[in-house]
């Protein structure tokens, strides 16, 4: 549901046609800064590569990168077709994350549960339960973390910074202030 409300969304804004002086699109001026959309909800956060990105570096330094990695892995899983790559993805993700002796064992709920049988009959969906605990864990406890952090902040920053210097300023924005004066 929300993929196709942000899919909806992104149909309705029109290409930019504003222009800089040298013939170039400003169009990732007028975009929302990277920071805003991060900090507007995990999933924007988990929608953007660069965004995973910084989130994995903020969790590594707490310990806990595993949970975004399982998150990743899900997501991966979700999408595969070939009945023997789903196996053989989901006894990656089970050997990993899961079982007793996973080299980055996650914290859920209901983990034994899920026991070495179900991997030889794979679907899209077997991971569902244990991923949305993991997501709300996430939700809930490092992504907030995560915006209060240094790292976040930093960014948020040299965004901010770029954003006021002369080179950012859009054709739109340097007409304005040349008319309102």
């Amino acid at each position: 549901m929300f993929n196709r409300a942000v899919s909806r969304l992104s149909r309705k804004r029109p290409p930019s046609d504003i222009h800089d002086s040298d013939g170039s699109s400003s169009s990732s001026h007028q975009s929302l800064k990277t920071s805003a959309k991060w900090a507007a909800s995990l999933e924007n956060l988990l929608e953007d590569p660069e965004g995973v990105k910084r989130f994995r570096e903020f969790l590594k330094k707490e310990f806990s990168e595993e949970n975004v990695l399982f998150w990743l892995a899900c997501e991966d899983f979700k999408k595969m077709q070939d009945k023997t790559q789903m196996q053989e993805k989901a006894k990656e993700i089970y050997v990993t994350f899961l079982s007793s002796k996973a080299s980055s064992q996650v914290n859920v709920e209901g983990q034994s549960r899920l026991n070495e049988k179900i991997l030889e009959e794979p679907h899209p969906l077997m991971f569902q339960k244990l991923q949305d605990q993991i997501f709300n864990l996430m939700k809930y406890d490092s992504y907030s973390r995560f915006l209060k952090s240094d790292l976040f902040l930093k960014h948020k920053r040299t965004e901010e910074e770029e954003e006021d210097s002369p080179d950012a300023q859009t054709a739109a924005k340097r007409a304005s202030r040349i008319y309102n004066t």
